[in-house]
């Protein structure tokens, strides 16, 4: 079982967590630069990390974009912890905090192979594909209830 924390401080641990495994999955196995897998919106974001005891193994950020709709990005599970469902909890933690803060709409871009993931937690394709660092996308949404 995953046990989450949230942070906006880019000095705690937490977030220090979160580059840690983005740097791992990102821009170590994507080969994604790190130049723009750390951006402008750090300290915009809320981030997400998911702890198994006390190892960081999944992260997400959500960015809070105009009336309730947020974007969900930097999403990323360790490869060993990766076929754990790890990846649902975190997406339905999103959820939940997202749900606190009255949002109702969660948008994010998905790499092409995670389609069918976000498409299973209830995420629909509302775009063309396109090409970001490398690696082609479709935008998703999804309305919470």
């Amino acid at each position: 079982m995953l046990q989450f924390q949230w942070t906006q401080d880019l000095q705690s641990k937490t977030y220090k967590d979160a580059l840690a495994i983005r740097k791992e999955v990102f821009v170590g196995e994507q080969h994604v630069s790190e130049e723009i897998e750390i951006d402008e919106l750090e300290g915009k974001t809320l981030h997400l990390v998911g702890y198994e005891g006390t190892l960081p193994v999944a992260t997400a950020r959500i960015f809070p974009m105009e009336k309730g709709k947020y974007k969900v990005q930097r999403v990323a599970i360790r490869k060993e912890a990766r076929k754990k469902n790890y990846g649902k909890l975190l997406m339905e933690e999103v959820e939940k905090h997202v749900q606190l803060l009255n949002g109702h709409k969660l948008f994010l871009g998905a790499q092409n192979h995670a389609l069918p993931f976000y498409e299973k937690l209830g995420f629909h394709v509302c775009s063309e594909e396109y090409e970001e660092a490398g690696i082609l996308h479709h935008d998703m949404e999804k309305i919470l209830r």
